[in-house]
């Protein structure tokens, strides 16, 4: 089934929270086998693409390290969004470092919750980099209290695991695109085929 990515027009009436469009700016870093590069891969690619993105604090001094503390938390992050898609990989004992992970970046980046009269949010009370992780952090807290949290996926084709916001309406949404869901098809049609001693087409 295919869920229609975020911000797309196509995508429906179904609002999505900024929240969502945070954690999906941060899980969509990653390089993947259609062409989209590494975002994370040391500290200068870091740095520019934390001065191209206000909402996590704009510009800030990043070090090589601090590049592979935000490819760790994007890819735990990565992992539990595939198990919101189903993927049978991303189970068990996957699922459980991620889930470990996780509990220990939120132990090294706290957040401070600020009370008004309009409403209560989660922030980050430090500075640099650090408030970039519980930027992020937050968001993810923040958007995991809605009933939507199992919304937010990665989607299933192996070489693509882009992060989307299911929009369907069922929620029953597996793959980022048509594209990616027809590639899966197309697999499973081949291996159909060897296994009954056809020809298989061409690869995808």
């Amino acid at each position: 089934m295919i869920a229609t990515p975020a911000g797309s027009p196509e995508a429906g009436s179904r609002t999505v929270a900024p929240t969502v469009e945070t954690v999906l700016a941060f899980v969509n870093t990653r390089a993947d086998g259609s062409g989209r590069r590494e975002l994370f891969g040391d500290g200068g690619s870091f740095a520019a693409w934390l001065a191209e993105h206000g909402e996590f604090g704009g510009e800030s001094v990043v070090s090589d390290a601090d590049a592979a503390v935000a490819r760790e938390l994007r890819d735990a992050l990565v992992t539990l969004l595939l198990a919101h898609a189903g993927d049978e990989e991303s189970l068990g004992e996957p699922l459980l470092r991620a889930e470990r992970h996780l509990r220990r970046v939120g132990s090294l980046y706290p957040l401070a919750t600020v009370v008004t009269a309009g409403g209560v949010e989660l922030t980050s009370p430090q500075t640099g980099v650090p408030r970039f992780f519980g930027t992020v952090l937050a968001a993810v807290t923040t958007f995991a209290q809605s009933s939507d949290w199992g919304r937010i996926k990665a989607c299933r084709n192996p070489p693509c695991h882009f992060g989307f916001f299911d929009r369907t309406r069922n929620g029953g949404g597996l793959y980022c695109s048509t594209g990616c869901g027809s590639q899966v098809s197309m697999r499973k049609h081949r291996r159909r085929q060897r296994d009954s001693g056809g020809t298989p087409s061409a690869e995808v």
